[in-house]
């Protein structure tokens, strides 16, 4: 039998609790504060969506829908951006991160022509690399940005989760 994967939407400081906790448990990286309470409050001012992936019972991920993106190039066009997908180790492989993409590709057609993200460029962001590729996103040909600014010909960057090429996807 396979587990039942459902999503919610973050709508109560509870929930941005247990986010945050999740996030702390999952991943060393994570700084626990308020970032979930912020994103709470965005998805209230309808800035932000963010959806909660539940495998059975269990808390799975999340990720983010911006309606205005902070990558100009986005900005500029009013292209949504999927943001900040994480799916718990434990669950991935199990089609979490897809049902979530289905459902904000779902919501943004309603209302653009496209859709966007970033991805990162080193090898940790591979699994990410492949599954947007394979969803039919492509390269937005504007290169290489290191915190939202375009990388110049001959500049040095830092190879970290700031370095990133921004893909789209006609809805």
């Amino acid at each position: 039998m396979t587990d039942i994967i459902t999503l919610k939407r973050l709508s109560e400081p509870a929930e941005a609790g247990m986010l945050d906790e999740a996030f702390s448990r999952h991943f060393g990286w994570y700084k626990p504060g308020d970032y979930y309470d912020r994103c709470l409050r965005e998805n209230r001012e309808g800035t932000r969506m963010t959806l909660m992936a539940f495998c059975g019972e269990e808390l799975a991920g999340c990720c983010h829908l911006l309606r205005q993106s902070k990558y100009p190039y986005f900005q500029e066009r009013g292209i949504p951006e999927i943001n900040d997908l994480n799916v718990f180790p434990e669950f991935r492989r199990k089609g979490i991160a897809s049902r979530m993409f289905d459902e904000f590709e779902r919501i943004a057609a309603e209302q653009y022509s496209h859709i966007g993200l970033g991805v990162g460029m080193y090898e940790d962001y591979g699994n990410a690399q492949r599954m947007y590729t394979t969803r039919g996103y492509v390269l937005n040909g504007q290169g290489l940005t290191y915190r939202n600014e375009k990388v110049k010909p001959g500049e040095s960057v830092m190879v970290d989760d700031d370095l990133i090429l921004y893909l789209i996807k006609k809805l």
